[in-house]
């Protein structure tokens, strides 16, 4: 199985993360000469994981139950960075594949603007799995990642920027995700993102801002999970929101639902957003209301 790592914070046993492709005669991804299955939904590593409970273990930073890999049974661990240089070198099959000429082509510009380093790929051209149908996964790392991604991003000889009945399709790539968001409060927030679709084959490409290797935000963080409450809130501060983990200050408004005692006097202590998705990065600004 392969993991997508969740966060930057990790007991001593485990790497946090879910299964992003297992094995499955039902997949349409070949990886180590066999068919793999793509899997995009956290929640669903617990099934895929129903028989590997060790693999089930307790995060003091998240305060819950997660999913991981044990860290003695990592036999390869993929570098984001290493890989688009690597590809860069030697693109080998990616250069017979569509997207894979439109990643070729970024990965150029990358190069040629210093921004290696600073910009990595993860997904399925990462581990080796990619098709005809497979997105281009970027991940820039830290301010100056950031800063390069956004100039990359401006590049309309290689990125377009969604619009017209492609904005149709963002929505139903992201509303599963965003939880209560109408068509245009959502494609707001979408557009704020580091995405686009690549200007020859028109695949989907986005950049995940990471934080920096120097950053440690989350470092001494642990939580206590208590119960559950859904509330509508409004953004006070954004500023720790544009990388992911992202963090956002809010101030509740109205309590939608909730399995906490008190629940008013409560929802006055929550002040913060906290979120290890990279759909909620950079997705909101101080003023917006989100669930």
């Amino acid at each position: 199985m392969v993991f997508k790592v969740i966060g930057d914070s990790h007991p001593g046993s485990h790497y946090l993360g879910y299964v992003k492709y297992h094995p499955d005669e039902k997949g349409d991804r070949r990886l180590f000469g066999q068919t793999y299955r793509q899997n995009s939904v956290v929640s669903k590593s617990f099934g895929i994981l129903a028989g590997r409970p060790e693999c089930y273990v307790y995060s003091e930073t998240l305060g819950c139950v997660i999913t991981g890999i044990p860290r003695e049974d990592v036999a390869v661990h993929y570098s984001c960075r290493q890989a688009l240089i690597a590809i860069h070198e030697d693109p080998g099959a990616i250069a017979d594949n569509p997207v894979g000429e439109d990643l070729l082509a970024i990965s150029e510009w990358i190069s040629s603007n210093g921004a290696q380093g600073l910009i990595g790929i993860t997904g399925s051209f990462l581990v080796g799995c990619f098709n005809e149908r497979s997105d281009i996964d970027l991940v820039c790392y830290g301010p100056e990642g950031y800063e390069a991604a956004s100039k990359l991003f401006k590049q309309t000889e290689l990125i377009r920027p969604y619009d017209g009945d492609d904005l149709t399709r963002l929505y139903l790539r992201r509303v599963k995700y965003m939880e209560g968001s109408s068509f245009d409060a959502l494609i707001k927030q979408e557009r704020r993102k580091r995405q686009g679709l690549t200007a020859k084959v028109g695949a989907h490409i986005n950049c995940e801002p990471i934080r920096s290797d120097r950053d440690k935000t989350f470092a001494r963080i642990s939580s206590k999970e208590i119960g559950e409450v859904s509330v509508l809130a409004k953004i006070t501060d954004h500023t720790e929101g544009l990388t992911t983990p992202a963090v956002y200050g809010i101030k509740v408004k109205t309590i939608l639902s909730s399995t906490i005692d008190e629940p008013d006097s409560f929802a006055r202590r929550i002040t913060h957003m906290r979120s290890y998705l990279g759909a909620y990065t950079g997705a909101f600004r101080s003023g917006d209301t989100c669930i």
